[in-house]
C-alpha cells in the first residue's frame, strides 16, 4: 500500500490553507511542501513563515521538501508539530552526513533527494542514517513536467539495497505523476508518491485524490 503526498506547490496559493485542508480530508496521508529559493533550482516559492501559517488549519503532516542551497541553516525554521519529514538535496549539501544528523537533531525525520542525473550510489554510504529518499522524477524547479523513466530503475534499485541490508526509509517519488502511471510507480517499491498539477489541477480536487488513493492503495 502506498501513500499520497499532493503537492502544495501547484495549489492556488490564494487558498492555500482550503486546498491543503481540502486533500488532507480526502485522504491525503502527507502535505509535499515544496521549498525553493532561486539560486538551486530556478524558481521561488515559499517560506518557513507561509507553512506555519498552516499550522492553524487541519492537515495531514508536512513532508517538507528543501530545494535550497545551505539547507543547514533554514531547516530549523520549518519545524513545526505538524513536521514528519524534512529532505535535503544530495547535490546542495557539502557535508550530507552532518546535514541529516542536524535535521535528527531537530526532532524529526531526515530524507535526501537526488535529482535525474544522480546516481544512487552518490547517497549509498547515508541510507543506513535516513528515514526517506526522494527521487526526482523530473528536473526540479516547476511543476507539471513529465516523468523520466529512469526513475522507475532507481526505485527499484532502492527496493533492492533496503531488502538486502535490512533499511527502513521510505522511497518517495515527485514529478510527473499522474494517474497512467502511479500503479507502475507504486508497484517498483514507491512508498509515497508526490502529485502536484494532477491533484490541484483537477476540476474536481477531492474526486482526483481518491481516484490516486484507488490506484495505489
Amino acid at each position: 500500500m502506498s501513500k499520497l503526498a499532493p503537492s502544495l506547490l501547484s495549489a492556488d496559493f490564494s487558498k492555500l490553507g482550503e486546498q491543503a485542508e481540502l486533500v488532507s480530508k480526502n485522504g491525503a496521508d502527507y502535505i509535499h511542501v515544496d521549498v525553493m529559493d532561486g539560486h538551486f533550482v530556478p524558481n521561488i516559492t515559499f517560506g518557513a513563515l507561509v507553512m506555519k501559517s498552516l499550522n492553524k488549519c487541519d492537515t495531514a503532516p508536512y513532508d517538507v521538501h528543501l530545494m535550497i542551497t545551505d539547507p543547514d541553516k533554514y531547516a530549523p525554521g520549518f519545524v513545526t508539530e505538524k513536521t514528519e519529514y524534512i529532505t535535503v538535496h544530495q547535490e546542495a549539501c557539502t557535508h550530507l552526513h552532518r546535514t541529516i544528523q542536524g535535521i535528527h537533531e531537530l526532532g524529526v525525520k531526515a530524507g535526501v533527494s537526488i535529482n535525474p542525473a544522480t546516481p544512487i550510489s552518490a547517497i549509498e554510504n547515508v541510507l543506513c542514517d535516513v528515514d526517506l529518499v526522494l527521487v526526482m522524477s523530473v528536473n526540479p524547479g516547476f511543476g507539471g513536467q513529465k516523468f523520466i523513466p529512469v526513475a522507475l530503475e532507481k526505485i527499484r534499485e532502492l527496493a533492492k539495497i533496503r531488502a538486502n541490508e535490512g533499511y527502513d526509509f521510505v522511497i518517495e517519488v515527485d514529478g510527473g505523476v499522474d494517474l497512467e502511471n502511479a500503479k507502475e510507480i507504486a508497484e517498483a517499491g514507491c512508498d509515497i508518491l508526490v502529485a502536484g498539477s494532477q491533484v490541484f489541477g483537477a476540476d474536481d480536487i477531492a474526486k482526483r485524490v481518491k481516484e490516486f488513493k484507488a490506484i495505489i492503495e
